[in-house]
Parts: C-alpha cells; structure tokens; sequence
C-alpha cells in the first residue's frame, strides 16, 4: 500500500511518499515560498537532496507539480498516479469537533472549514491540499489527521479559560493545544522503546523545537498541554513570547499604538529566543553567542530551559507524579544543553540523569537518566508524518 502525506502550510507544502508494507519512505520533500517569484522544491530520494527552482503561484499548483515529480522526469518513484491507494493530510485546527483522525467527506469538510477563524494561515491552506487532490484524483481516499485531536481529552477545568463563559460558548474561546500529532506518536513510541503499556504510565512529553510545547499523558490520554486558543501561549520559543501578562499586551499596544496585526506580529515573530538574544531564534546560534561571551544568549537560554522545567514541574503536579519525561523535536532531539537545563534541578521528584549519556545523545531512541532514577528520561525523535500515513492505512481500508 502507498500512502502520500501532505503538509500544506501557509506558503509552503511539505510531503513523503510511504511504502507501508514496511513503512518505509520512498520519496520525500517540499515546496517553499509558494506565491513568490523564487519558490522551489526539494526532493530526498536515496539519502540525497535535490532542489530545483519552479514558480508556483498557489497550492493547488504546488500539488499538481508534486504529482509531477512523482511521476515524471528523474526524480520519478510512481508509473502513474494510480499506483497511490490513500492520501493523509496534516490538518492543522479541527476545535471541537475533531477529536480524532477522519476519512475526509463533503460533510467533514464543511465543519473543518467553520474552523478557519481558529487557523486564518494554515486551515485555507489545508483545504486547498484537499480539493487539488480531488481535482486530480477524485475517487482516491483522503484522511484528515488534526494537530489539536490529540488534545481533546483534556478535561474543561484544564482547557478553559477564566473568561466570561459565553465566549466559550459563542466564540469557542478555550485552550486547544497543538503538536498533537507529535505528542501522540512518541507518547506511544516510548512505551513500546520501554517495553512498558501506555495506560500504566504518567508521561511528560516535550517537543522543542522552533515551535515547541509540553504535555501532560496521562495513562495514555492528554490531561493538559501548554499551547492555547493559538500557538503562541506556553513556553518560550524560537520568536514567540510564550506565556505573557495579557495586561503586558494591553500596555505595549497603547505605548506603541499598534494594532491587532502588530501586537502579534511582535509576540509571535520578534520575541522569543530571537527577541531576548536580539539575535537568532535557533537554539545553536544562542550556544555559539553563550561560548562567545553574549551575556543576552546566556539570558535567552536560561529562560528558555527554566520555562521547559516550570511546565514539567507543574504537570508532574497535575498527573499525581510522573513516570517518564520525554524529549523530541529540534533542540529536544539534538541539544543535550536543552534536556540539561530543564531537568536540572528535579531530583526532588526522581528525575537522576546520566550526564554522559545525555550529552552523547542526538536524535536517536535513548534513554538519558541514571539507572537508578525513579523518573525514566528519554530522547524519543518524532515522526508525524508517519503517524499520518498509519492513521491513513486504517482510514482507507474502511
């Protein structure tokens, strides 16, 4: 069975090509910089990366280019389109309605649209992967996997916020979390790395990267994550602030007279690792600024770790404890400097970390902690696109 996975984003359109009788990725790539004069895509075929320069104006080209390379020129994996028996696609906002992975229908398609006030950037750009696909291949299956699924488990007391009810009820005004599809992946897979069962377990999940958020898993089901309504509550990222005194918000608006699009342009762009340092937002630019002497790199990355070991404390409390602490994406899976700084500190609550083994560690499958610590510690890497195309397989066989 070959299952093709689509990630379109705002400007860009992520995909992998799966073998699923092995899951193995036969092809994988992307376009970037949709709608600009310069756009290109990659393509990774046998370990190695090729880029080529292509104009594409919008996304239902950019799909229609990809079938191409896919099925044309050097690059070519298919004979033709038909050979593709399901495609999954990550959809970014599904609110309240999705809280789990769904063949995509007339019917789910209309509600996911009612979303987009949630997603402005990502939902319409879902959409637009969807219909291409359609256009091009009307009678294939489409699964829609959702990055806030994961999340719905959480009870009201956890996603709630202590605003007038009605806009809850009106405006769907709640915290729903994103990630999910990360979370959920190594959330299972470190179990099955353990040899232990997901529903005897308290997990703390930390995807960092870029992006990054924390989740409470407890016995297999999400009781609490640190992204909101949007993306940008919880910890500090690459440039978003993170959690900030909504009274903080109010003040720089009026001192600076910006408006809507201004206030989140400077939390969600220009904040973040990238504000504090004043210089980048990846996590390897702060180390080399730290090593020159860059006292604000030092800064960014105390409070960048200091907020990861907040959270974890504060979700150990939720849970009633905690059994296993997991890293994964970017700086989770190859900065030990990260996964120090943020357990650090928690031995009071048994986390007891081998200090060789975790700075020998990137991104493979590990465990990090002293064999005699009570909290078990890993690196677990994530694999969303997998577990879009796993959700797919089942999907499409119904």
């Amino acid at each position: 069975m070959k299952i093709l996975v689509l990630n379109c984003g705002s400007s860009s359109i992520k995909y992998a090509l799966y073998n699923m009788d092995d899951q193995s990725v036969i092809t994988s790539g992307g376009i970037e910089k949709i709608g600009l004069p310069d756009s290109f895509i990659t393509v990774k075929l046998n370990g190695e990366k090729h880029k080529m320069e292509h104009p594409i104006k919008e996304h239902t080209e950019g799909v229609q280019y990809i079938f191409e390379v896919l099925t044309s020129g050097e690059y070519a994996v298919l004979g033709s389109l038909n050979e593709l028996d399901a495609v999954g696609h990550r959809m970014v906002h599904g609110g309240e309605k999705f809280n789990k992975s769904v063949r995509l229908t007339p019917e789910v398609m209309e509600a996911f649209a009612a979303c987009n006030d949630l997603a402005p950037l990502h939902n319409p750009a879902n959409i637009k992967g969807v219909n291409a696909v359609k256009a091009l291949l009307p009678d294939i299956p489409q699964v829609g996997v959702f990055d806030t699924a994961f999340h719905q488990t959480m009870p009201d007391y956890a996603y709630m916020y202590a605003l007038p009810y009605n806009l809850y009820k009106e405006y769907g005004v709640r915290r729903y979390g994103f990630h999910g599809t990360s979370h959920r992946y190594v959330s299972q897979r470190v179990c099955e790395f353990l040899g232990c069962k997901p529903e005897t377990q308290r997990i703390i999940t930390c995807h960092i990267g870029n992006g990054a958020s924390i989740a409470a898993v407890k016995y297999g089901k999400c009781v609490d994550t640190s992204m909101g309504l949007t993306p940008l509550e919880g910890l500090m990222m690459g440039t978003r602030s993170g959690d900030i005194d909504a009274g903080a918000v109010t003040y720089l608006m009026d001192k600076f007279q910006l408006d809507t699009k201004g206030i989140s342009d400077l939390l969600n762009k220009k904040s973040g690792l990238a504000g504090v340092s004043e210089g980048s937002s990846d996590f390897r630019d702060i180390l080399a600024g730290i090593a020159a002497g860059n006292d604000k790199a030092r800064l960014a990355k105390e409070m960048y770790t200091y907020r990861i070991k907040k959270y974890i404390g504060a979700y150990a409390a939720a849970m009633g404890g905690v059994d296993i602490i997991l890293f994964t994406g970017g700086a989770g899976e190859n900065q030990w400097e990260v996964r120090e700084g943020a357990t650090n500190g928690l031995e009071y609550m048994g986390v007891k970390m081998d200090v060789t083994k975790n700075r020998s560690c990137r991104a493979t499958e590990a465990i990090l902690s002293a064999d005699d610590s009570q909290v078990t510690v890993c690196c677990i890497p994530t694999d969303e696109e997998l577990m879009i195309a796993l959700d797919t397989q089942e999907l499409a066989k119904q």
